[in-house]
C-alpha cells in the first residue's frame, strides 16, 4: 500500500472531536429551514464561505451560531449520526466524542433531548458498522465554575453514559485552575478527566491541568516544547496528547503545516495522537488531518502506525480491545 492508502486503511481511534464541530454546511442549512431560523446567510455556499475565520474567537461565534440550529431529539441524531457514518468511512473503529451541553440548555434544550438523540446514533453505528464510540462531557471555560456546577448536576441522571468530562473553549484567560473545584468533585465521581491546554494558551497551562485537575489527557499540548521540564514528565508519566494539526493550521497555531511539531514529539517518546477536533470548520476530518501531514511533513509507514497505536493506547478502552487493535495494525504494517 501506498502512504495515503496505508492512512485510509489502517484501523483508527478518533479521541479530539467535538460533535456540534461536525456540523456542516447542508444540515445547518437543512436544519434552519426545517425550525424556520434565519440565518445570516442565504445558501449553503454563503455558510462554507464564512468558515473562512481568522482566530479561535471568530471561529467560536460561528460556532455557537451554528450550534442554534440543533433543536430536537432528531437533530442532534443526524448531527451524531453523521459524524458515525464517516468514522465508517474512514475506518475509525472508536471515537470518543465531545459534547459541549452549556451551549444547549443556555438556548432550552435541555439532557433530555441532545442525549436522547446522540446515544440513539451511537447505538445504530454500533450496530451497523461496528463502532464504538464514548462521550466526553465538557464544560465550556468561558462561563463561571458556577454554570459548570451546575451542569454536572443536570448531567448525573446520564452519568453511566459519560465516560469522561473535559473542559474546552476560549483558552486564553481561562486558565485550568478556574475550574479545580469543580474537577475535584469530578475526580470523587469516578470520571475519566481531559482538558484543552497548551495550544491557544501558554505551557504553564498544561501544568495547571496535569497538577491541579488532575487529567488523564491533554487536548491538544503542542506548546509542551516551550518547556523542557515538561516535555520529561509528559514522556515518562506517557500522558497522552491528542493534537489537531489542521486545527492548529486554521487557528494559526502554526503558519504552514511544514512547522507542525507532531512528528518531533512522537520522535521524542510522546504519547501524540492525531485528531480532527471540529472537522467541517477547520477543513477536515480525521483522514484529511494526516494527509496534510504526509504532505508537509517527512512522513512514513513507521509514523503512521506509530500513531494509529498511539490513537489506542491513548484512548479510554479497555486494556484488552486496546492490544486486540494494536495487534490488528501490527498484521496489517
Amino acid at each position: 500500500m501506498s502512504l495515503i492508502e496505508t492512512i485510509k486503511n489502517i484501523p483508527k481511534a478518533e479521541l479530539h472531536l467535538h460533535i456540534e464541530g461536525s456540523l456542516t454546511p447542508e444540515l445547518m442549512w437543512q436544519l434552519s429551514e426545517k425550525h424556520s431560523i434565519a440565518l445570516p446567510y442565504n445558501s449553503v455556499e454563503e455558510i462554507a464561505d464564512a468558515y473562512n475565520f481568522s482566530n479561535l474567537q471568530s471561529f467560536l461565534d460561528l460556532y455557537y451560531a451554528g450550534a442554534g440550529v440543533l433543536i430536537d431529539e432528531d437533530d442532534f441524531y443526524q448531527l451524531m449520526w453523521a459524524y458515525l457514518s464517516r468514522c465508517s468511512d474512514e475506518n475509525i473503529v472508536h471515537t470518543e466524542i465531545m459534547f459541549d451541553p452549556q451551549t444547549h440548555t443556555e438556548r432550552g434544550v435541555g439532557f433530555d433531548v441532545f442525549m436522547s438523540g446522540f446515544l440513539r446514533a451511537i447505538e445504530d453505528a454500533e450496530r451497523e458498522y461496528c463502532i464504538s464510540s464514548y462521550l466526553i462531557m465538557s464544560f465550556l471555560r468561558h462561563l463561571p465554575e458556577s454554570d459548570a456546577f451546575e451542569t454536572l448536576a443536570q448531567a448525573q441522571p446520564y452519568a453511566e453514559k459519560i465516560h469522561a468530562i473535559g473542559l474546552d473553549s476560549s483558552e486564553l484567560g481561562h486558565p485550568p485552575s478556574k475550574f479545580q473545584r469543580v474537577f475535584r468533585k469530578v475526580k470523587e465521581q469516578g470520571f475519566k478527566i481531559v482538558a484543552h491546554a497548551g495550544e491557544e494558551g501558554p505551557a504553564s497551562y498544561i501544568w495547571e491541568a496535569i497538577n491541579l485537575l488532575g487529567v488523564d489527557r491533554i487536548d491538544h499540548g503542542v506548546r509542551c516544547q516551550e518547556d523542557p521540564a515538561l516535555m520529561t514528565y509528559l514522556k515518562e508519566k506517557q500522558i497522552p496528547l491528542t493534537v489537531c494539526p489542521l486545527s492548529n493550521l486554521k487557528l494559526c497555531v502554526i503558519d504552514d503545516m511544514k512547522q507542525h511539531n507532531i512528528l518531533s514529539l512522537l520522535e521524542e517518546g510522546l504519547l501524540v495522537t492525531v485528531n480532527s477536533d471540529d472537522p467541517t470548520y477547520f477543513g477536515g476530518f480525521l483522514n484529511d488531518n494526516f494527509i496534510a501531514l504526509s504532505h508537509s511533513l517527512d512522513m512514513n509507514k513507521e509514523h503512521v502506525k506509530a500513531l494509529a497505536m498511539n490513537s489506542f493506547k491513548a484512548s479510554f478502552l479497555p486494556q484488552s480491545k486496546k492490544q486486540e487493535y494494536c495487534n490488528q495494525i501490527s498484521a496489517m504494517l
